[in-house]
């Protein structure tokens, strides 16, 4: 599995905490930044990161800025994109499974680190389940 990545300042030390679990989990990804405290427009990171998952060069992404939401309005704009703030395993076992979820956001100021790899971990390994779920995803896409 190839993942895209991407944070603002306040997600970059998150960020680079989950390129950690990637490593363990033997997933490739490609840091779309940022890469330090410096103040940045989230959009700017959220859509390139959507548009590397909408164009196929990566199968999901994961965004970190400080509550998630941002990066999830910024993603969802990009045609083919289904993303979500996600502060919990169980939800993200469910947006993968009844909603396809292809970017995951994260709070970096409201999701602790440790629960945040977990989240990782479960939304890498979590497949879609389709069947009924795939007809309620194609009305989401316009399909």
């Amino acid at each position: 599995m190839h993942i895209a990545l991407g944070a603002d300042h306040a997600g970059f030390h998150l960020k680079d905490s989950l390129k950690r679990t990637l490593d363990e989990l033997g997933v490739t990804y490609e840091d779309f930044g940022t890469n330090t405290a410096a103040s940045v427009d989230y959009p700017d990171f959220a859509q390139a990161v959507a548009r590397g998952v909408a164009g196929g060069q990566f199968e999901r992404g994961i965004l970190v800025c400080g509550t998630g939401i941002g990066m999830a309005i910024a993603a969802n704009k990009v045609p083919g994109i289904r993303s979500a703030a996600i502060v919990d395993t169980d939800t993200a076992k469910l947006s993968r499974e009844h909603n396809d979820l292809n970017v995951l956001t994260l709070g970096a100021r409201v999701t602790p680190e440790v629960r945040a790899r977990e989240i990782v971990k479960v939304f890498l390994a979590t497949p879609f389940e389709g069947g009924r779920h795939s007809q309620r995803v194609n009305k989401i896409e316009g399909a």
